[in-house]
C-alpha cells in the first residue's frame, strides 16, 4: 500500500470522525473507536461506511 503520508494525516473515519490506522498486511484502514475497517484499492482509501467490514 502506497498512500501519501498528508493524505492519512487528514483521512478520518466518516462515521465517528476518529483516527485511522494503517493495516498494511490487510490494505485497510482501521477506526478502533467504531471497529470498522475501510478498504484500500490500488492505493486509493474507500472511505464509505457501506464498505467497510466490521473488525473483529
Amino acid at each position: 500500500m502506497n498512500l501519501d503520508p498528508a493524505l492519512l494525516e487528514i483521512l478520518v473515519c466518516p462515521q465517528c470522525r476518529a483516527t485511522l490506522a494503517v493495516d498494511d498486511d490487510a490494505s485497510e484502514l482501521v477506526c478502533s473507536a467504531c471497529a470498522l475497517a475501510y478498504p484500500v484499492r490500488d492505493d486509493i482509501p474507500v472511505m464509505l461506511v457501506d464498505e467497510a467490514r466490521p473488525v473483529a
